[in-house]
C-alpha cells in the first residue's frame, strides 16, 4: 500500500474516534502543527514471508515508540491484515495514551503505584496464534508480572511503553522478549518467561502492548 493511501486510512481512523489530524509531505500526522505526530510504513514480504507494517508516533524531539506488526497475504491485502493487527492491539492504547481518547471496551485501564508517582497503566489485549484464548487464562499474570519487574526501574515520570511477546514452536523452542521503550528489558523477559505457560506441544505466539503515563496532582 502507497504512503498516500497510508495515510488515508491514518487520518479516517483517527476521525472515526474524534481525533482531527493533518497530513505533511513527508508522510507524518500531526495535531495542530505539533507532537504527537504518527507515520506508518508498509514493507512487502519477500519469498512468501509476511510484509511489515511499522508505526512510529514521535512524542518528542527526542523520543518515539517504534512498533511493528506482521502482515499475511501479498500486496495490499498483506498491508491490510497489518493494520487490522496495529487497530487491534495498539491504537486504542495510543489514543488512550497520547491523544487523551479512552475507550474501557479496547483495553485493560488501572494505575499502578511505583515509588512516590503514581501511574495510570493501559494494558491492550494479548494478540494470540495457534491457540484459543480459553487456554490461556494465565495472561491474566502478565501485568502483575510487569508491575512488579517495572518497581526496580528508575522510570523518569514521562510516558513508558512494554512491547512483551511469547513464543512457542512445536519442538518446544521458547522465545521471549519484553521491550522497555524500544530496547531490550532484561527484567521483563525474565519476569515474562518464569511465567506458568502453557505447553504440552502447542505452537503459538502470544504478544501485548502496554503504556504508563505517570499522574500528574
Amino acid at each position: 500500500m502507497e504512503s498516500v493511501a497510508l495515510q488515508k486510512y491514518l487520518l479516517r481512523l483517527f476521525e472515526k474516534h474524534g481525533v482531527e489530524m493533518e497530513a505533511d509531505e513527508d508522510g507524518w500526522l500531526v495535531t495542530d502543527d505539533d507532537f504527537p505526530a504518527i507515520r506508518a510504513e508498509w514493507h512487502e514480504g519477500v519469498a512468501g514471508e509476511p510484509g511489515r507494517l511499522d508505526v512510529d508516533v514521535v512524542l518528542s524531539e527526542e523520543r518515539r515508540i517504534e512498533e511493528s506488526f506482521a502482515g499475511f497475504g501479498g500486496g495490499e491485502a498483506g498491508c491490510r491484515d497489518a493494520l487490522q493487527g496495529f487497530e487491534r492491539d495498539a491504537f486504542h492504547v495510543l489514543l488512550a495514551a497520547c491523544w487523551y481518547v479512552t475507550d474501557s471496551r479496547r483495553m485493560q485501564i488501572t494505575s499502578w503505584e511505583m515509588g512516590v508517582r503514581t501511574w495510570d497503566v493501559f494494558i491492550g489485549p494479548f494478540t494470540l496464534r495457534g491457540v484459543d484464548i480459553t487456554d490461556m487464562e494465565m495472561l491474566d499474570q502478565v501485568p502483575v508480572a510487569m508491575e512488579a519487574a517495572l518497581h526496580n526501574e528508575a522510570l523518569k515520570p514521562e510516558l513508558h511503553w512494554l512491547r512483551l511477546a511469547y513464543r512457542r514452536t512445536g519442538d518446544s523452542e521458547v522465545r521471549c522478549e519484553a521491550l522497555l521503550d524500544n530496547e531490550p528489558w532484561t527484567a521483563g523477559t525474565q519476569a515474562l518467561a518464569t511465567l506458568a505457560w502453557p505447553s504440552d506441544e502447542l505452537a503459538y505466539t502470544a504478544r501485548s502492548f502496554i503504556v504508563l503515563d505517570v499522574r500528574d496532582y
